[in-house]
This record gives structure tokens, sequence and C-alpha cells, in this order.
């Protein structure tokens, strides 16, 4: 495994652990109804299911099983709750949630396609693609909210607002018709990254609400899971994107 899918298999991990700690839903496994009988149980088999998945990819005996499963599971998230969600109601939460998870899936078929020398790989970096296009959109929904989260120490908020959700959708689309792909998958990690650092740190060390700490952990998974799907490609993030 690669650092990006190692570090995305320990955010899996955290994500498990941060649900076993605070009792419910984190924003990764967001989405069902409050009316749903159990649905304080299926908040802990989400948190279970991450912990068990994210500990299983990093140990090499068990890796294959548990991206397999993450990403079974993760699909089944996307079909059951995302688009269900998205035909019931749809809007910025979402578009978002359905982004996120198409791309928390997309790594976790990255991961388990390099492990067990699956030859989908390709359908798996689609799959994350098409995630960023709904993120791109959920930034035109909420374009005034979006220009409002740009530091204040920056100029032209709104022309930032619309440049990251263009970024989203330009980065979906080169990845899935396949068009310096891996240079869109690398930048759509580091936008995330970015997102994290500059927006998100702050706010958190300012000392954040409920609301914002979700922000904060849905970036940083983004940020995981764009990560291991740059690492798919040959040189990985970390390499010079032009040699």
């Amino acid at each position: 495994m690669s650092p990006g899918q190692k570090f995305f298999a320990a955010t899996m991990a955290g994500i498990g652990i941060l649900g076993l700690v605070q009792g419910g839903f984190t924003p990764s496994w967001s989405g069902v109804p409050r009316s749903f009988p159990g649905r304080e149980y299926v908040a802990w088999l989400c948190a279970v299911v991450s912990l068990l998945c994210g500990l299983g990819m990093l140990w090499k005996r068990s890796a294959v099983v548990a991206s397999r499963a993450l990403l079974g599971f993760l699909l089944f998230w996307l079909v059951v709750v995302r688009v269900y969600g998205l035909v019931r109601y749809p809007g910025l939460g979402t578009f978002w949630s359905i982004g996120d998870t198409a791309a928390m899936a997309g790594a976790a078929w990255v991961l388990y396609a390099r492990l067990a020398g699956d030859t989908r790989l390709r359908i798996a970096r689609v799959l994350y693609g098409f995630g960023m296009i709904p993120l791109g959109v959920a930034h035109f929904i909420n374009f005034k909210g979006t220009a409002a989260l740009v530091p204040g120490w920056l100029p032209w908020h709104e022309a930032f607002a619309f440049l990251t959700g263009c970024a989203f959708i330009a980065a979906g689309v080169a990845i899935i018709i396949g068009v310096q792909a891996r240079l869109a998958a690398t930048l759509s990690a580091l936008q995330m990254g970015l997102f994290l650092l500059l927006v998100w740190v702050p706010v958190v060390l300012a000392g954040a609400n409920a609301g914002q700490w979700q922000e904060f952990v849905g970036s940083w998974v983004l940020m995981a899971a764009g990560w291991a799907v740059a690492d798919s490609y040959a040189g990985g993030l970390l390499e010079p994107l032009v040699a």
C-alpha cells in the first residue's frame, strides 16, 4: 500500500473510533432518517465497520478482505441512503453527501483493486471522479455560504468560491474521461487539504461548534480519499507531476 492508501485506511479507523466515542453518526455515515427503527444500532454498526475495516486494511493478511468489506458497505450506503436521499430531498446536504460517499467508495475500491489484483481499477477511479461533480455542484447551491468560508485575509471571496466549485467539477470530468486524470486527482486532494488547513483548522482552534467539527472531519476524510486515489496512478501524489 502507498502512503496515501495507508492514510485512508488509518482515517477510516479513526472515523470508527470517533463514532464509538460520540455514540452517533459521523459525517461520513449521516443520512439515516430519525424515524428509522433501530437508528442508534445502525450508527454503532457504521462505527464498527469503519474501525474494523480501517484496521484490517493496515494489516497485510486481512487487507484484501477488509477493503472488499468496506467497499461493499460504502456501495450499499451510496445506493440505499445517498441516492434515496438525493431523490427525496435534493439540496446542498444531499449533493455533498452523495459526492462524499462516492469519493470514499472510489478510494476503497482503489485499495481493493491494488491489493487483490482486481482489473477494475479504472472503474474505481471513475467512481471517485463522479463523486467530485456533486461536491462542485454543492458549492454553487450554497454559493454565498461557500464564499463566507474563504479566510478574511484572502481577497475576492466569491471568485474563490466559484473557482473551487469549478475545480471539483473539472477534476471529476478529467478523471472520468481519463485526461490528465492523475493531475486532477492530485489537485482534488490538495484542494481538500487546503480547505482543512485554511478554513477548518483555524475554526477548530478558535472553538468549533458541532457542525463545524463535522465539516472538519468531512474535509479530512475527503482529503484522505483523494490521496488514496491519486496514489493509484504512477508516481503518486508525493512524486513530481511532470517528469
